[in-house]
């Protein structure tokens, strides 16, 4: 069973509800036979990136706050992350575009690596204070999860994955996802926002109950034969 989870890089309740989905999914008795689909989103698709400026700065200029506000509320935020064992520092974090960092995804995702590329770059971004729309940070992130230097740095060079960046940003309109992180479970249910572990669990095993009914296994009613197998001479 597909859950697609719909994310940005530079969103601090993505990184939460990652961890909150797998503290339930760790729960799920079927958890081996769920495959977890990274899905680009932007919220901002226009910032442009300033390595000068961090978020406290930034949330004040934009949302017309002092400086002050700006950090009580990500003090919040972090407070938030620590219980769930992450840390974050928003006076190292960059302002920085995500589209770069979302083919990257794209890119890691062919390889079985999409989770991984997720949270590299969410620990880089969080936790680290590094610049994940540079593209030197970018080709050394992703040969930290194990994809090739040349296949980072070609599809640096190029536009490779853009469409699939955008493709995933056009289908969130199409499933109703406003925000992030946006869990869609077999393209049934729903699940919006950093949710409690509990909330997760239920919705994986009412998705669960539904895939399963579509998806029956099959039943052998034979009796054991004579049957050939591959790399074997018959």
């Amino acid at each position: 069973m597909d859950v697609e989870i719909w994310s940005d890089v530079m969103c601090p309740f993505c990184y939460i509800g990652k961890r909150k989905f797998e503290s339930a999914l760790g729960q799920f008795a079927q958890r081996d036979r769920v495959n977890v689909v990274w899905k680009s989103f932007q919220l901002n698709p226009d910032m442009k990136t300033e390595p000068g400026k961090n978020i406290n700065q930034y949330l004040a200029e934009v949302k017309g706050w002092s400086l002050d506000e700006a950090k009580r509320m990500n003090d919040h935020v972090t407070g938030m992350a620590s219980e769930v064992g992450l840390t974050y520092d928003f006076d190292k974090a960059v302002v920085a575009n995500s589209f770069d960092a979302h083919r990257l995804i794209q890119l890691a995702k062919q390889h079985s690596l999409g989770d991984a590329a997720e949270e590299r770059l969410f620990k880089a971004y969080f936790t680290e204070g590094r610049d994940t729309s540079d593209h030197a940070t970018l080709l050394e992130l992703g040969t930290d999860i194990g994809l090739s230097t040349d296949a980072v740095r070609q599809m640096l060079e190029s536009a490779e994955y853009a469409d699939a960046v955008n493709r995933d940003v056009y289908e969130a309109q199409q499933v109703g996802a406003r925000g992030v992180p946006f869990f869609v479970l077999d393209r049934r249910y729903a699940v919006s926002g950093a949710q409690q572990p509990e909330t997760f669990l239920g919705a994986l095993e009412t998705a669960w109950s539904e895939w399963e009914k579509a998806n029956p296994a099959v039943t052998d009613l034979s009796a054991e034969g004579p049957v050939c197998t591959p790399g074997e001479i018959c």
